[in-house]
């Protein structure tokens, strides 16, 4: 089992089936973004409390899976 799958959710009923961080409507996308516009790991934990390291962690191991 992949690392991301208890952090990372798809659920067509949420944000149309795009992959979240499970109990949230956070995006992989949207954790991705942040990242890449330059916003810290430790603002996005501030920014977004329910998003974790490990979640966060998760998104860019999601990433990096889909990405092959």
């Amino acid at each position: 089992m992949h690392y991301y799958k208890r952090y990372i959710n798809i659920d067509p009923e949420i944000r149309s089936g795009k992959p979240c961080v499970k109990g949230t409507h956070i995006t992989v996308y949207d954790v991705l973004s942040y990242l890449a516009a330059g916003t810290g790991i430790e603002q996005l934990i501030l920014d977004f409390p329910q998003l974790s390291l490990e979640a966060i962690l998760a998104c860019l191991s999601y990433s990096a899976d889909a990405g092959n």
